[in-house]
């Protein structure tokens, strides 16, 4: 077979894969299973009430793809890639693909050759009746593994932000918000690498209903950060510096500018800056996650991932001045900044 050939069919059966992978997460299957000691998928079935002959053929496809250790006795035991789907690992990635391959996300997806006819965005209008943050409110499973899983994100990506501006000079900031700032991994992190700057996490009130998910707390900053409910379409705190971190990207190009032209209008007119942390489109024939991530966003909504030049015209639009970008190494994400 020619490797055009195995591409090709690896293109075409790639979402058993990301299914087989849903399946264990969602059924437990590394929550019951260690590194140090192996378990037989008879053992295992009993724990998680499923049926045996089936449970042990769906750990040995996990095992295929690399993500379990199996035995010459039928045991089974985690790797260390198989660990990060845990819900007790610290970089656990267990609820984002809850999120991404659950039956929300699946089901949207469908409608992309529809949508790319009409000339229509948002699938999850199409199926479920109403934009995806309406459809959160309404259904409390689906928020909660929504949130979880931009939890995950929200970790990795804080991290790359932090690398991005490890050289910028916060001196002249005293205080930041993030906008849509869930439940403030980022601005905690950007806290307890600037001790000097204070914050504030704006989002919705009921984003804020449960405290043990906040972070000030649990990462000893609460005495500089402030949790605000509000709308970042209607009124924000001012301050001298915002970010706004995977919350553009869900939105419409007229959407954008409306809430950048909200904080714009808010913030001190010498010396305020915005920070937009997106995945940033890169030239042709460059392959990137944005590239991909775009379609979703056809799908899940009205937004789109953005070129660099596309977001400084947003900014532009909106009554800022286009500065920089700022990069980690691998350039997954970019931090652009306004002024």
């Amino acid at each position: 077979m020619s490797e055009a050939n195995r591409e090709v069919l690896d293109l075409i059966y790639g979402r058993w894969r990301s299914q087989i992978l849903y399946a264990g997460v969602e059924l437990g299957v590394f929550d019951h299973l260690a590194s140090n000691s192996s378990k037989q998928a008879q053992t295992l079935a009993i724990e998680l009430h499923a049926d045996a002959s089936l449970l042990y053929r769906l750990m040995r496809a996990l095992a295929s793809l690399g993500l379990l250790v199996e035995n010459d006795s039928c045991g089974f035991a985690t790797n260390e890639t198989g660990e990060l789907f845990r819900s007790d690992h610290p970089q656990s990635m267990r609820y984002r693909v809850l999120a991404a391959e659950g039956p929300e996300h699946y089901a949207i997806w469908k409608h992309l050759p529809d949508i790319i006819r009409d000339g229509r965005q948002d699938g999850f209008v199409r199926e479920f009746g109403a934009p995806g943050f309406e459809y959160a409110k309404g259904n409390e499973r689906y928020r909660r593994t929504f949130d979880r899983a931009m939890t995950g994100h929200s970790i990795a990506q804080s991290k790359l932000v932090l690398e991005a501006l490890r050289d910028y000079d916060f001196s002249s900031l005293h205080t930041i918000c993030d906008v849509g700032g869930g439940h403030g991994y980022l601005i905690c992190a950007l806290l307890n690498a600037h001790p000097h700057l204070s914050g504030f996490v704006l989002d919705l009130p009921e984003v804020f209903n449960d405290p043990n998910h906040l972070w000030a707390r649990k990462l000893g900053v609460e005495d500089r950060c402030t949790y605000v409910s509000g709308d970042m379409f209607k009124k924000v705190p001012p301050a001298d510096a915002y970010s706004l971190k995977m919350i553009l990207h869900d939105w419409s190009d007229q959407e954008c500018v409306e809430i950048l032209a909200n904080l714009r209008s808010t913030t001190p007119l010498r010396h305020g800056k915005v920070f937009i942390v997106e995945h940033v489109v890169p030239g042709p024939n460059e392959p990137h996650f944005s590239k991909l991530f775009d379609i979703h966003m056809m799908c899940w909504g009205t937004g789109r991932e953005r070129t660099e030049g596309e977001y400084a015209r947003l900014l532009e639009a909106a009554g800022w001045k286009y500065h920089q970008a700022w990069y980690p190494n691998d350039r997954t994400i970019g931090v652009l900044e306004g002024r």
